[in-house]
């Protein structure tokens, strides 16, 4: 009888915290599919040759016409589009259990947030003007590093 409640409450337990995981990587793909439209946006306007929608923002246009945001022939927003892609499979996976899936999502989040405090600098420092399509893909990004840093803690974990 023991065995039991003891087994009941670990089951109990484990479906708490896989249910508080899915709810986490999930707001977590969510969040990355904000950043996969915008930054798929910016890669359309930049391979049409198209203005994007600035409302009228010179340092919007100075930060997207710059040298800075292309890397070669390939436009940064393209990147950023491949890694907000990349961070939704893998978060999308670690909802549905997939343990490595946790690891490479962390591992994208923290590329992707090195990425933007370089990208911050060079609007700070280099270019001395914001873009704010570049300001609300930072602001994502620093959300996706926040829920990196406080994700839930599985037994695997702790051992």
């Amino acid at each position: 009888m023991k065995f039991s409640r003891e087994r009941e409450a670990t089951v109990r337990s484990t479906m708490s915290r896989s249910r508080t995981q899915t709810i986490f990587y999930s707001a977590a793909a969510l969040i990355c599919l904000l950043g996969l439209a915008e930054a798929t946006y910016l890669t359309v306007i930049f391979l049409s040759g198209e203005t994007a929608v600035c409302g009228g923002s010179a340092d919007c246009f100075r930060v997207l016409g710059s040298s800075y945001a292309k890397i070669g022939n390939i436009p940064v927003g393209g990147l950023g589009a491949l890694a907000y892609f990349s961070a939704f499979s893998f978060a999308t996976f670690a909802a549905f259990g997939y343990v490595r899936a946790r690891k490479f999502f962390a591992w994208t989040v923290i590329a992707m947030f090195c990425m933007t405090l370089w990208l911050l600098f060079v609007q700070a420092f280099r270019l001395h003007a914001f873009c704010r399509y570049c300001l609300f893909s930072a602001a994502l990004v620093f959300l996706l590093t926040g829920l990196v840093v406080a994700r839930p803690v599985t037994e695997t974990q702790k051992n």
